[in-house]
């Protein structure tokens, strides 16, 4: 396997490095051996990509979003869920119950590195395409074989570089694509963070910059008509149990962590 990081952009390097690292730990609290598979072809020197707050941070919501995917598969076993700006993510290993369709849609290059490193799968499909865009609703769509179930989207690592008017174009694309509805679990990044980008112990190391931020996840729900707000949770919930600093963390600055927001439409 040759991966090439020009084919991928640079942020990606930070979940999966952090996932990784984790794998490789004697109590490790997540597991994901493709991830340490794939930073070993890599090579790379993964410090700039792990370091204390972004190494608990991946933790807390790789922890939150597999629960909370895990209760939406409980209650319907042939889900649909579509992983947008998938990266090198390999959620669909720790979740699937052998009935669920798995969609991973990213940009060409990143999906074209991707493919490298996965081999294909039952029940999953590798989208490359826009999220901005609407031709990869489409192939969604080809493949939905008369399913019930309204699809799950996630977006983790995306929404915070994207401008709010993208985000709007986003959730159009959406409503546009699957207007029976379905649901959004979406990262939200908070405006404090967006404004000091220099300071954030990973981020600082790449080339990438934070487009937005919000306060609530209201804010994303009121850019478009038909979107409702569900609920958000902060990765603090988490992060706090394993450690002094993370839970330090969560008293002293509540508002600063990212958080897990859900919506509906349809």
């Amino acid at each position: 396997m040759e991966l090439k990081l020009g084919d991928v952009q640079t942020t990606a390097l930070i979940p999966l490095a952090v996932k990784a690292n984790e794998t490789l730990r004697p109590n490790p609290r997540i597991r994901d051996e493709k991830a340490v598979e794939i930073i070993k072809h890599l090579n790379i020197d993964t410090k700039p990509y792990d370091a204390f707050m972004s190494h608990e941070g991946v933790v807390a919501r790789t922890i939150m979003l597999d629960r909370q995917l895990k209760r939406i598969i409980e209650k319907e076993p042939e889900s649909v869920i579509v992983n947008i700006g998938a990266g090198f993510d390999d959620r669909f290993s720790r979740v699937d119950n052998g009935r669920i369709l798995w969609f991973d849609v990213d940009l060409p290059d990143a999906m074209a590195a991707r493919q490298k490193a996965f081999e294909k799968r039952e029940r999953v499909y590798e989208i490359a395409g826009d999220a901005l865009k609407d031709s990869w609703c489409a192939e969604v769509n080809k493949v939905l074989d008369g399913r019930s179930a309204k699809p799950v989207f996630i977006a983790e690592g995306l929404f915070m570089y994207l401008t709010l008017d993208q985000i709007r174009e986003f959730l159009e694309v959406l409503k546009r694509g699957f207007p029976g509805g379905g649901t959004l679990i979406a990262e939200q990044n908070n405006k404090l963070m967006a404004k000091n980008e220099k300071y954030h112990d990973t981020v600082k190391n790449t080339k990438a910059h934070f487009m937005s931020g919000t306060d609530s996840g209201k804010e994303i729900a009121a850019l478009t008509d038909g979107i409702r707000f569900i609920d958000e949770h902060s990765f603090n919930e988490e992060m706090k149990k394993y450690s002094v600093r993370g839970w330090l963390f969560a008293f002293f600055l509540p508002k600063m962590n990212d958080r897990w927001a859900t919506f509906e439409w349809g």
